[in-house]
């Protein structure tokens, strides 16, 4: 992706404060930071881990749990368990580098992905570009993207509890096969799948909370989905103070190994 950084953050909606200055392409080194910058990231330094949050109970089946790569995708395209497949057009599976240390996970597809058979390409998928090139990251290139349906909902609507549950298996053994260093869940619907938590995004949000994956546990940050962002422009930077905050804790998580 080859927006300047300017162009990043107009499109995050956080300029000219956030603007920082181009430093020479001489020996790759760690981003300079902001002020603000490294108070959200402070932030990130000092929050306590919560208690480890298991998903709710939904065992995958035997044979999705075995599934590799190949099978698990295959099997998410021929999907008929519940009632989304009726209406559309493809299933869409995830994209991304499938070693990636980063996941990230959203709601579910919409008109534009369900015709491409790609997670976030339309509008919001333009702002979580712009918010993955803000934190030195881009789509393809040790970052995963699924959602937590597959299948597009009747008219963008968010997903039900049941539609969750029935995609439930595949996203668990997106995560089995991944083995991510961290996840973000973009939204609240893929915190209600992932976490089973019916609470509010704003009381999530600034804490490092855990996913269980047998006796793994991975840490996983809650901020907002890119569309809600596009309808709600105020809450872009308190995205981007969770956006430097998993750039810190990913940074720390490395330094750890």
């Amino acid at each position: 992706m080859n927006l300047s950084r300017k162009a990043m953050f107009d499109e995050m909606g956080i300029s000219p404060c956030w603007v920082l200055r181009e430093q020479p392409s001489v020996a790759r080194e760690a981003p300079r930071t902001t002020r603000r910058e490294a108070v959200a990231e402070s932030a990130a330094v000092v929050q306590a881990p919560a208690s480890p949050v298991v998903m709710p109970p939904a065992a995958p089946s035997d044979a999705v749990a075995g599934m590799d790569w190949d099978s698990l995708k295959r099997t998410i395209r021929e999907c008929r368990v519940c009632g989304l497949c009726a209406g559309r057009k493809q299933a869409v599976p995830g994209v991304g580098d499938e070693n990636a240390d980063w996941l990230f996970i959203g709601e579910g597809p919409g008109a534009e992905e369900d015709a491409r058979g790609e997670p976030f390409v339309g509008q919001a998928g333009k702002l979580l570009d712009a918010m993955l090139a803000a934190i030195d990251l881009q789509r393809g290139e040790d970052v995963y993207i699924a959602n937590a349906v597959k299948c597009r909902p009747p008219g963008n609507r968010t997903p039900e509890v049941a539609e969750m549950a029935s995609c439930r298996p595949y996203l668990q053994r997106q995560i089995a096969l991944l083995k991510p260093k961290l996840i973000v869940l973009l939204g609240k619907a893929a915190m209600q799948a992932v976490l089973g938590e019916d609470g509010t995004l704003s009381s999530m949000r600034g804490k490092t909370l855990s996913y269980r994956d047998g006796a793994t546990e991975i840490p996983l940050l809650v901020t907002y989905h890119p569309a809600y962002l596009l309808r709600n422009l105020p809450d872009k930077a308190r995205a981007w103070e969770d956006l430097c905050r998993a750039r810190s804790l990913m940074r720390q998580l490395r330094t750890a190994v």
